[in-house]
């Protein structure tokens, strides 16, 4: 209470802050009149003038108040804006590394050129971050005129560009592009072998544009890159006929936390059916044998129990498509991944696709920490501020609006089940469509979007639907939803970024109907009848109530809901929003009232009927702040988990770049030859061991395997001063010799690049394996909380000594191929591309793709090769026939084909 008329009198902590900056506008203001006084020639020369400031000393926050107001005057005279005073407000909450809460309608993008204007000047970069390739575009072609306006240089990121196209692009001041595309960018620029075939620089400064969308939504799954494993679709097929006969007793499932598992009767009906399949090895299902089948038996009831056709994905052109639950957007060329795809693919009996495997993965939680400053814009954050500053140390700033709001948002209304809430839905969009008023309604499945369809067809009420079926015309669809009478069914946050216009959007309307007209009067003519009509369609729209927002259900995040009731009411003008709700509602039934409360509306609501109440409307709220918490914690659990990896992702990364970018790496060859010499001898003479004891002919197999080397340790076993240190030096010498008589017949520069390939192709294929090793580790660990222990803390002690494993195989890996290969020159062959992998970017606790955006990235072989600048062959005994190879070469040896991978993985694949 007492705080609430602190509150009163003094305002909130937010509102104190952004009178704090007003002092700065005033100052900002102050320099208006001299800037707008200036020559074409003066303006466009303020940008020089300030990186001279900038080298003399002075700060970005010094210059802050002159920048933003030649920001200002730019964009005035390209654009026709003036940017208010709580934009200017916007822009250094986003220079200060701030989140903007701004509602929709007050010009986000426009803010976005203050801050990033400011922050290119000194020339690192700066990148701004959109949702989808059409925004990315779209801001950056439109504000792009007043960043080449003042000279910056500015460049896009999307999908099917170069790498050349790619370098250009981040080299430029500023670069636009989807937190995707920068993502997987970094992902790439780490697998590749030249310093100079990487595409990003440095990371200086970041603006996400809908930053609760990127760092929050998306952030519940990292990105990833994979390529394909061997093909198990008849193993999916068999399981899949085996999980259609089980019975709704033979699992149990649990929707809230997204699971599915077998009773202990359905586990004995499943091993009998796998067994007659011919599927089972023994009759037991959990043997280790059929670790693989338990697999790929949880993957099929999950997508036969847990996943809907037309709301989690849908069938087109003889594919499974992934539908994106926040958007509704299809997501071609995405999958889900640990076989859940294939699973789902054998359940709606189309083409299976082989599995893929993961090379590379990140959160956007860690990708976007990498970034020394990072701001952010939406309309709605503040509903997860605490998360926003947990995670990414940023503050959540409520931005006023520079008009008051006259939206009208009514209480919910609830209805006994779907089919009256639909029918009373109709007749209300009917009635204020017949007014004249526009109506966007909101949905969250493609499904209910085609069901409140059907109803609108029987009420006769022309609509238009955007679900993930049409979102090619996704932005001209929701530009003119505010067209009188209009009606526009939305899956969810679809269009989200595209600005309603009351009366039409004067662009797409050009686009559309003025498409083929020239140049000329006539079109300028066109042009202006256009803007007279949709002026005078305005007024009719505003006289019927503005733009009416009507929710079919409540989202299970407040955020979503607030982003659909902020679409009406932009700039002053009035609107209206009301949800409409069922029991049948999944927010309702999974995470709603008791069974009480059910019961009692069940008995007492007649068919048809609907109530109201402000207690409702808390207790859905309340709902929806537990499903907040709960999804809190699992992106909470992602980053812990992808924490671990991070710090060796990090250490594995900068071991890549040094070795790319040194100029000879022999010492680091060397000392990993050494460091294994060390460990082989360790092993076999332990420590206070007497010579007697000491493993000696282990020692000799383990340096004729690793080092190709046969050591006289008897020998030097008779002489009296033998001891460990000898060994060891010995051996080292011996071996540093052998690599030095290869290298003298090579040249320098070839010797480097052959070392060099070597490494890093060892380096990829141990970390990509030690990935997948992770990933397995990460799904069964929390069985360790049987055990009364922490599996966060077992998965990091278990990463950790697996990270360890690794450093010790790739040393020895990299020593055998170096010992064992023979090399001889050969014209040197281009550096090889990447190929195109496959991108996705999925949910590990649910599975659920939630990516926004569509990436480039196709199915592509992923090849391990040798060294550009030679190839190896094996040792002459060994023959030419791979048949004759099998017992003579280690499984971890090089093949000797000269693929360049192990023999496990080549001639010797099982």
């Amino acid at each position: 209470m007492l705080g609430s008329f602190a509150k009163t009198i003094f305002g909130s902590s937010n509102d104190r802050y952004v009178k704090s900056l007003r002092s700065t506008v005033n100052k900002i203001n102050a320099f208006e009149p001299t800037i707008s006084a200036m020559s074409e020639d003066d303006l466009k020369h303020q940008t020089l003038r300030f990186r001279e400031r900038l080298d003399a000393g002075e700060s970005l926050d010094d210059l802050l108040p002159e920048a933003f107001a030649t920001v200002r005057e730019a964009a005035k005279r390209v654009l026709g804006q003036r940017h208010y005073d709580v934009q200017m407000i916007g822009g250094m909450v986003l220079h200060r590394g701030e989140i903007a809460e701004m509602r929709t309608g007050e010009g986000k993008t426009l803010v976005a050129t203050l801050a990033t204007y400011l922050n290119a000047l000194p020339g690192k970069g700066v990148h701004v971050v959109t949702v989808n390739d059409y925004l990315a575009s779209r801001d950056a072609e439109w504000m792009g005129q007043v960043y080449r306006y003042l000279g910056l240089t500015v460049g896009t990121i999307i999908p099917n560009l170069t790498d050349q196209q790619r370098r250009e692009s981040y080299a430029a001041d500023i670069t636009y592009g989807t937190n995707n595309e920068f993502g997987f960018d970094y992902l790439r620029d780490n697998m590749k072998y030249e310093r100079s075939a990487m595409v990003q620089r440095p990371f200086n400064f970041a603006i996400v544009d809908e930053v609760d969308s990127i760092l929050i939504d998306e952030a519940r799954t990292p990105l990833i890159i994979s390529g394909p494993t061997d093909d198990k679709s008849e193993m999916y097929i068999k399981v899949d006929a085996v999980v259609k006969q089980l019975g709704e007793d033979d699992y149990e499932k649990d929707e809230k936390q997204k699971t599915i598992v077998l009773t202990e009767d359905g586990t004995e009906r499943a091993e009998r059916m796998l067994e007659a399949a011919g599927v089972l090895i023994g009759a037991n299902l959990y043997d280790f044998e059929n670790t693989q089948v338990v697999h790929h038996l949880n993957q099929s009831l999950r997508a036969n129990k847990m996943f809907k056709l037309d709301t989690d994905y849908i069938v087109k052109d003889d594919k499974v498509v992934i539908i994106d639950e926040f958007t509704g957007r299809m997501m071609d060329g995405r999958r889900w991944s640990d076989g859940l795809h294939q699973a789902v693919e054998a359940k709606e009996g189309v083409k299976i696709e082989p599995e893929n495997q993961t090379m590379a993965s990140i959160t956007f939680q860690n990708y976007f920490r990498m970034y020394p400053k990072l701001s952010g814009m939406t309309g709605t954050a503040s509903t997860e501020a605490a998360e926003f500053f947990d995670i990414y140390k940023m503050n959540v700033v409520t931005i006023p609006t520079n008009l008051p709001i006259q939206r009208v948002d009514e209480e919910d209304e609830f209805y006994k089940n779907t089919a009256d809430k639909f029918a009373a839905i109709a007749k209300k969009i009917k009635f204020h469509a017949e007014r004249g008023q526009p109506v966007l309604v909101g949905t969250v499945s493609i499904e209910k979007s085609e069901l409140l369809a059907d109803f609108l067809e029987k009420e006769r009420v022309p609509h238009n639907v955007l679900n993930a079926r049409h979102h090619e015309m996704e932005a001209h669809i929701v530009a003119q939803a505010g067209r009188k009478s209009a009606v526009t069914i939305a899956t969810n946050m679809a269009g989200r970024g595209t600005d309603i216009q009351l009366g039409g959007n004067l662009e797409f309307r050009v686009e559309a109907e003025l498409a083929e007209m020239e140049e000329g009067p006539e079109r300028d003519k066109a042009i202006e009848r256009i803007r007279e009509e949709i002026e005078i369609e305005k007024h009719e729209v505003l006289a019927a109530g503005g733009l009416f927002v009507l929710g079919t259900e409540r989202h299970e995040s407040r955020r979503i809901d607030n982003q659909l009731r902020g679409r009406s009411g932009r700039q002053g003008d009035p609107g209206l929003s009301r949800f409409y709700l069922s029991l049948d509602d999944d927010l309702l039934r999974i995470f709603g009232p008791d069974t009480l409360f059910a019961r009692m509306m069940r008995s007492n609501l007649e068919d048809g009927e609907a109530i109201g109440s402000k207690w409702l409307s808390k207790a859905i709220e309340t709902a929806q702040k537990k499903v907040e918490a709960r999804n809190y914690d699992i992106r909470k659990q992602v980053v812990e988990y992808d924490d671990v990896m991070n710090d060796q992702r990090r250490v594995i990364y900068e071991q890549r770049a040094d070795i790319m970018d040194s100029d000879d790496v022999t010492e680091i060859v060397e000392d990993m030859r050494n460091d294994t010499v060390n460990t082989i001898v360790a092993d076999a003479c332990p420590p206070g061991s007497y010579p007697e004891q000491w493993d000696i002919e282990g020692m000799k197999a383990h340096f004729a395997e690793l080092l190709n080397l046969e050591v006289p340790l008897d020998d030097w076993l008779k002489e009296d001063t033998v001891d460990i240190e000898m060994i060891e030096e010995r051996v080292g010498a011996e071996t540093n010799a052998m690599v030095a008589e290869k290298a003298a017949g090579i040249e320098p520069a070839t010797w480097t690049q052959i070392e060099k390939s070597i490494l890093l192709q060892n380096l990829d294929q141990h970390w990509k394996d030690h990935l997948a090793t992770l990933d397995a580790l990460r799904q069964v660990v929390h069985l360790r909380a049987y055990a009364q222990k922490t599996p966060l803390n077992e998965y990091k002690a278990e990463a950790f000594a697996l990270f360890e494993r690794m450093l010790s195989n790739i040393r020895e890996d990299v020593t055998r191929t170096i010992a064992h290969a023979q090399f001889q020159m050969q014209a040197p062959p281009p550096l090889p591309d990447l190929p195109d992998f496959i991108t996705s970017h999925f949910d590990p606790f649910t599975a659920s793709d939630d990516t926004v955006d569509i990436d480039g990235g196709t199915l592509g072989m992923v090849t391990t090769q040798l060294p550009p600048m030679q190839t190896a062959r094996p040792d002459a005994p060994l023959g030419s026939d791979p048949a004759a190879w099998e017992g003579r070469v280690s499984r971890n040896a090089p093949c000797p084909c000269g693929s360049g991978r192990k023999y496990k993985h080549c001639h010797g694949a099982l």
